[in-house]
């Protein structure tokens, strides 16, 4: 960004803006989303606070992963006893829900 310019010269400019950076010693960072996440393994983070705002940069290599809900008999069993649904109606909602069960007894009991 800027050529030329040492990291200590940057890091004192940066100070002069007011703005702090630090290394954060991370080990994993994991980004979830709806229905997947990203995991980066041995990422470089940076934190950077200005005007007590913080942004994160992080560097490294990432891999996304789906998130798979693995919902067991007894689950379905549990919420059908308490909604009176269908098997097919508890699953369809757990599905939705990624395996809450409070949240699709909620849902079911509307």
């Amino acid at each position: 960004m800027f050529g030329g310019v040492n990291p200590a010269q940057m890091k004192a400019m940066m100070s002069k803006m007011g703005i702090k950076q630090e290394e954060i010693d991370a080990v994993r960072v994991i980004i979830e989303k709806a229905d997947s996440r990203i995991v980066i393994e041995n990422p470089n983070v940076i934190k950077m606070t200005m005007q007590g705002q913080s942004n994160w940069q992080i560097t490294g290599e990432a891999k996304e992963e789906n998130l798979e809900v693995t919902i067991s008999k007894e689950d379905i069993n549990l919420v059908i006893e308490k909604t009176g649904k269908s098997e097919k109606e508890v699953k369809k909602a757990l599905d939705e829900v990624k395996g809450d069960i409070a949240e699709a007894i909620v849902r079911l009991s509307e």
